[in-house]
């Protein structure tokens, strides 16, 4: 698919990961000034990297409900959340941003991930009556609330139903049903992030309205990135790995809910939560931004030159400068001075924390004496 984005002044796209990105511009050759833009909710992205998945049945949500982390049941229409489905033990295998509208709840997935999450789904139906699409003539386009890119795109919004198809990440604060393991002030707190799905035909008439405003302009998805890093949000396309669990990531924030019926993976999620660790943690880098080198997804993060885990997502941030977000061994010192490998270059970096060592373990267990304690009283 080619992104009426790409026709903008300045866009550039990588033609290589074009699969992945749909064509959508990765900048348009000011990154800093689109971040700030962006986050001021004065531009819009066009998410390429995105599609959309359309569940349509009577049983859809009760469907969606028993096969996933989330409580579906009674979503409401309008009201935005996301699920994960994890596989029997555990580990995060697909994700995805969920919005139902009264009819039909839609699905934002990664590009990279949507077929074999479409594919999964439509082998786990059996007797439901339910229908899984992929909607290609549709597209998500990115943006926060209050500004002058969500008056723009709000005449233009998708809404079949009359529901207007815009979510609203819910990383903002702790969901119903959920945890957070991060302690202290949250940088999501402010993350007033929204995807908006609209018509390839709508996207280009908003790429047009762009291209003749003043008010608002176009990012790329590197500022998108940017932000959403420093947001400590996690990502399918970045974070996950084959042994992610959804604990690592401070993930039970916004797409678990520890108190629903069970699902598959729901016994290991509870374990690890009530009773155990998990076996590494998502931390934030400050990357020491003397040689303007920012690492690669999957660089080596070491310590005193033992590699102690993996930058997941990288960007240069408008305001903090070279940051990354990387998944560590959970028994990595908190105030431990990191290096990272940023092609031929080794780079300092600062972790901060985001899952803590201690995460889990949140049933009040009474320990039992051991059976020779009792013995010799």
């Amino acid at each position: 698919m080619t992104s009426a984005f790409a026709a903008l002044p300045g866009a550039v796209t990588d033609e290589s990961a074009a699969t992945e990105s749909g064509g959508a511009p990765l900048h348009f050759g000011t990154f800093l000034r689109e971040q700030r833009l962006l986050a001021e909710g004065r531009a819009i992205v066009h998410l390429g990297d995105r599609v959309v998945l359309s569940v349509t049945g009577a049983d859809r949500l009760t469907w969606l409900d028993s096969i996933t982390s989330q409580h579906l049941a009674r979503l409401e229409p309008g009201r935005a959340t996301e699920l994960l489905i994890l596989d029997p033990h555990g580990h995060v295998e697909h994700a995805a941003s969920v919005l139902d509208d009264g009819v039909t709840t839609w699905l934002m997935a990664d590009t990279a991930s949507a077929e074999a999450l479409a594919t999964w789904l439509k082998r786990m139906v059996f007797r439901a009556q339910v229908v899984v699409t992929r909607e290609a003539d549709l597209t998500v386009l990115g943006s926060f609330g209050g500004g002058t890119a969500e008056a723009l795109i709000t005449p233009r919004v998708h809404a079949p139903a009359g529901v207007s198809l815009v979510w609203i990440d819910p990383w903002s604060h702790v969901a119903v049903g959920g945890h957070q393991y991060a302690a202290g002030p949250h940088p999501g707190a402010d993350w007033n992030w929204r995807q908006t799905i609209v018509t390839t035909d709508a996207a280009a008439d908003i790429a047009a309205a762009i291209r003749r405003s003043a008010d608002v302009d176009a990012a790329g998805l590197i500022a998108a990135e940017a932000l959403r890093i420093a947001a400590w949000r996690p990502r399918r396309a970045n974070e996950v790995d084959e042994r992610t669990l959804p604990h690592e990531l401070d993930w039970l924030r916004s797409a678990v809910h520890l108190d629903k019926g069970c699902y598959r993976g729901q016994e290991t999620v509870a374990k690890v939560h009530n009773l155990g660790h998990p076996p590494r943690r998502l931390v934030f880098l400050h990357l020491d931004g003397s040689d303007a080198v920012l690492p690669e997804p999957g660089a080596p993060v070491s310590l005193a030159g033992t590699e102690v885990g993996r930058v997941t997502s990288a960007a240069l941030h408008h305001e903090l400068g070279p940051i990354a977000l990387a998944v560590v061994k959970r028994t990595l010192p908190i105030d431990a001075t990191l290096t990272v490998a940023a092609g031929d270059e080794t780079v300092i970096a600062a972790q901060e924390v985001i899952v803590p060592p201690g995460a889990g373990a949140e049933a009040s267990v009474p320990r039992l004496p051991r059976l020779s304690a009792r013995a010799r009283a």
